[in-house]
């Protein structure tokens, strides 16, 4: 049996969805399907979800939402139209379930601000399901609820919780049907609808692959492979056929877009494939991620990575290597103000931490920089606010010899300096810090040199 997961751009309208129920109708194996809620239909057009948000706000605010409901609604209506079926059920259904949201009270403005948005998906699932009835499919929605999915953590950053996975391990799918489940979406013990973060569907995708003993995990997106760099840098990159789960977390974690870094993890953990493919061409081979052992030939580099939402705070001190503590007053002045960071390089006399500055107010920065100063007294402070990280990525990286210099030496001669650099454990990645307005001739040079 096989999970497979459709983004929005892949359910954006009816002739998307045409797509959708043939990829599904192609392969038996495909019962279990998880749905985001429809994307674009063009450049300009609105998310089902963004209009969700308008919802949301219109309703804190007291505003009259007939008409973003019906717009909501709307998107709905001309996908069952596109199939010429009977709309009056399903879209009063679904009319009543939008404007029910509005009249409910909710525990807080971030469990409201959860259900709005969870319910571009719920809604979506329903409809997909009784359109593939419609065609003559046994088609059956499931919300995560019936699933068994419950989650802790805050209302818009929702962790499962472990004994969802033996509940979805005893629910029963026939032989011939498919389910259709929301992605984004789950509950918590008392009923309340939270969602997940970033990538929040494909988070659900692979829970339930994980949960429901999935052979294979597909996603399938706009693209038709993985490619070794973001195709707004380099025109017509290479395609990764195959690549390993650790690759895929490193890339992933600075900016590959096709999954959030923390969605595959329940994957991982059951070591489920992935196959990421193509609605618009679903022949196409796609890009397999899997365990390292099945990565046969590896190449010396997979995959370019790169993002600019990093600041640096570099801190110079004569022998800050041998005062006892230094690093632990650095992190509690860090936990005092609720800040996390990503990495900290240092040397005998120099620390650089780096931090994701979304989490990050000027307040805080300031805050931060102003105790680090009083209590530590650096000779030099330095908040670095154009930061961007580059991660090089490849298995066959692993205990190469020269295969730092074969990536230093051409930034180098393109006058493009590092002022961090660092190698993960693993030895399969590395971390290059680069200025922001350098970081795409940077990989540019890079991807230009190994591949």
């Amino acid at each position: 049996m096989n999970v497979i997961k459709f983004g929005g751009s892949s359910l954006a309208e009816g002739s998307q969805l045409e797509k959708v129920i043939a990829i599904i109708s192609a392969d038996t194996a495909r019962q279990v399907v998880v749905v985001s809620a429809p994307g674009k239909r063009f450049k300009d057009d609105i998310k089902v979800t963004d209009l969700l948000a308008s919802y949301a706000e219109q309703a804190i605010a007291g505003d009259d939402t007939v008409a973003i409901q019906a717009e909501i609604i709307n998107r709905y209506r001309q996908i069952v139209a596109y199939f010429n079926l009977d709309e009056t059920e399903i879209i009063g259904t679904l009319s009543e379930q939008l404007a029910k949201l509005s009249r409910v009270h909710y525990p807080s403005f971030d469990y409201l601000y959860a259900a709005f948005m969870g319910h571009g998906e719920l809604l979506n699932a329903q409809l997909i399901a009784y359109v593939m009835r419609g065609l003559g499919h046994n088609a059956r929605f499931v919300s995560p609820a019936d699933l068994g999915m419950i989650v802790t953590g805050t209302p818009r950053a929702a962790r499962i919780r472990e004994d969802s996975y033996t509940r979805l391990a005893n629910f029963q799918i026939a032989a011939d049907e498919i389910i259709i489940v929301p992605g984004f979406l789950a509950y918590t013990n008392e009923g309340l609808m939270a969602t997940f973060s970033r990538g929040g569907s494909d988070i659900t995708g692979a829970i339930l692959a994980r949960g429901l003993h999935a052979d294979l995990y597909e996603n399938f997106t706009d693209v038709s492979a993985i490619y070794a760099v973001d195709p707004h840098i380099i025109d017509h990159p290479a395609a990764i056929t195959t690549m390993s789960y650790r690759e895929m977390r490193e890339l992933a974690y600075a900016g590959f877009a096709v999954f959030h870094d923390e969605a595959i993890i329940p994957v991982i953990e059951a070591n489920i494939p992935i196959n990421v493919k193509n609605t618009n061409n679903p022949t196409a081979p796609g890009t397999m991620i899997v365990p390292v052992k099945q990565v046969t030939n590896p190449r010396p580099v997979t995959g370019i990575a790169s993002d600019t939402r990093f600041a640096a705070l570099y801190l110079h001190r004569y022998l800050l290597n041998k005062e006892v503590g230094f690093t632990l007053r650095i992190l509690e002045i860090l936990a005092k103000h609720g800040v996390s960071y990503e990495h900290m390089p240092s040397g005998i006399d120099d620390m650089t931490i780096i931090f994701d500055k979304t989490q990050i107010t000027d307040a805080m920065r300031d805050a931060i920089c102003d105790e680090i100063q009083t209590t530590l007294e650096p000779d030099h402070l330095e908040w670095i606010d154009d930061f961007a990280i580059i991660m090089v990525v490849g298995e066959g990286m692993n205990n190469r010899i020269g295969a730092f210099s074969e990536i230093a030496t051409p930034l180098s001669d393109a006058g493009i300096t590092l002022p961090m650099i660092n190698q993960g454990a693993s030895q399969i990645s590395l971390m290059l810090g680069v200025r922001a307005e350098q970081v795409d001739d940077a990989v540019r040079v890079i991807y230009d040199a190994v591949f």
